[in-house]
């Protein structure tokens, strides 16, 4: 990746929905140039695909925690597949440190939460966890 396909993912991922004109016009290249560009970046899979990012207005009433796990070392690959079972974890990352397993988890009500947290802890496997409650997002770059 080049300046260019970087500079293209930084707009792209501000608005996905920005035109093929407009981006070369942004970039003072031709339309045909950014369409190459974009098919390359598709292809070779930097780009998996183009999505809406939700606002705080559509998420709310949402609550979201990050559960830090630690697990058993032998134990990892049944709890990732039991926990790909579960609706409401959206987000699954290994970690390096003391902490094995990183979740995203969204629930409807603090007593779903609840329930989904107990069924995380008493899994086979699972030898600490620790959730943190999301209160409020103060800024989001993710791509």
């Amino acid at each position: 990746m080049d300046d260019l396909d970087k500079a293209i993912l930084g707009l792209l991922s501000g608005d996905a929905r920005i035109s093929l004109a407009t981006l070369a016009r942004k970039l003072k290249v031709a339309r045909s140039t950014i369409q190459a560009r974009l098919e390359r970046l598709e292809v070779s899979g930097v780009i998996a695909g183009y999505t809406v990012k939700l606002g705080e207005a559509a998420r709310a009433g949402r609550l979201r925690a990050t559960v830090l796990l630690m697990v058993e070392p032998r134990a990892q690959a049944a709890i990732l597949s039991r926990l790909k079972g579960i609706p409401e974890v959206e987000r699954i990352s290994t970690t390096s440190g003391r902490i094995d397993l990183l979740l995203q988890v969204a629930s409807n009500s603090t007593a779903q939460l609840d329930g989904v947290l107990d069924q995380i802890g008493e899994m086979q496997g699972v030898k600490s966890s620790e959730s943190l409650i999301h209160l409020s997002t103060k800024l989001d770059r993710a791509v």
